[in-house]
């Protein structure tokens, strides 16, 4: 058993975070977000894995996240040279995955820990031709959907319908036997000028192949806007987050529920209030830190609050008299300001800006 996770793309709806690097590498709970999906693949016991990567961020998702060695596995990067859809980057990925049966995993999707586990063992057992992962959802015109009959078979899959045929998306979770390569071969570009993968699938149930859909029960996230990758930090921090001090931390500084600090950072007259997580080599003075935040390493804040909020390295944060909200703040980010303002704020800011409030 292979796995296939796909970390191309131009992440457009994380710019200007993307602008400078790949969406699947934007941390939460100050962890890559692919780095996620290895684990899981990991934890279910499959060890093989391959990435896709595209010409502008691939070198540095190879850089980032190395050969597997951290994760015990072994990764094998492809270069997917443009983005021609999921079912191309199966087709270029064929060298590597051969006629091994493999699960396909969207980089920058989450889901709840332990769920892949369940139903790569269902489709081991059961020896299905291919298996979707689903989740009803409130606006199903947003996404894949599937039709399915009352024993889980998929009748029929739909890309983003403007009149869907039920409210159960597919979640970017595919496990597929070999013979997926036989019906990437049999379809043609869609109106977009991609292979999708749902035309794939629905080749495969058009010959009469055994296509199940299995409901996902935990939590799942695309992780491709600001709000979805907020959401993310806060399950994350809420579910998995264990207090763990190995900071420095002086006596009028206050912590308050579950906090990790990690080494050689330094709280001065500093309140934070759990869950939150706060990297490496870090440096807070007379700041509070609110709930559902993470700070990457190397990052100062001083005289500043913020909560709900993702603080990216080495960023620094300084005087921000208004509490900050519900913002990203991107690599190598200076924010500053001068006079006090009565109101929170909200940013999405890429990396290595500099902003002055006046």
């Amino acid at each position: 058993m292979k796995a296939l996770i796909l970390a191309g793309g131009k992440g457009t709806r994380l710019r200007p975070l993307t602008y400078t690097g790949a969406k699947q590498l934007v941390p939460v709970a100050n962890k890559p977000i692919l780095w996620y999906g290895i684990e899981e693949m990991v934890a279910a016991g499959i060890t093989d894995i391959g990435i896709i990567i595209s010409s502008e961020t691939g070198t540095e998702v190879q850089a980032k996240t190395g050969n597997g060695d951290r994760f015990g596995a072994k990764i094998t990067y492809i270069l997917q040279d443009q983005p021609a859809g999921l079912a191309h980057a199966v087709k270029v990925a064929y060298p590597f995955l051969e006629d091994s049966p493999f699960v396909m995993y969207l980089g920058d999707n989450l889901i709840q820990q332990g769920d892949l586990s369940y139903f790569l063992q269902k489709f081991t057992n059961q020896q299905q031709d291919a298996i979707i992962l689903l989740r009803q959802v409130s606006n199903p015109s947003a996404f894949g959907v599937a039709r399915i009959d009352e024993t889980g078979r998929v009748l029929q899959l739909v890309e983003k319908p403007k009149v869907p045929p039920s409210n159960l998306a597919l979640v970017g979770v595919y496990f597929f036997s070999p013979v997926i390569h036989d019906a990437i071969a049999c379809i043609q570009p869609s109106a977009r000028g991609e292979l999708e993968i749902t035309d794939a699938i629905q080749c495969l149930i058009d010959q009469q192949k055994q296509v199940l859909a299995c409901q996902l029960q935990g939590w799942w996230l695309d992780t491709g806007k600001k709000d979805d990758l907020l959401e993310a930090n806060r399950l994350i921090l809420d579910t998995y987050l264990n207090t763990k001090i190995l900071g420095e931390i002086d006596a009028e500084s206050n912590i308050i529920g579950r906090v990790q600090i990690g080494t050689h950072s330094q709280l001065v007259n500093t309140t934070i209030r759990g869950p939150v997580v706060i990297g490496s080599n870090c440096y807070l003075e007379n700041c509070f830190i609110g709930p559902y935040t993470s700070i990457a390493d190397n990052t100062q804040l001083i005289e500043s609050d913020i909560e709900h909020s993702v603080v990216l390295e080495g960023a620094k944060i300084t005087r921000i008299h208004q509490r900050i909200i519900d913002s990203v703040i991107g690599q190598r980010a200076q924010l500053t300001t001068a006079p006090q303002r009565p109101k929170a704020l909200r940013f999405m800011i890429g990396d290595d800006c500099q902003i002055e409030l006046t």
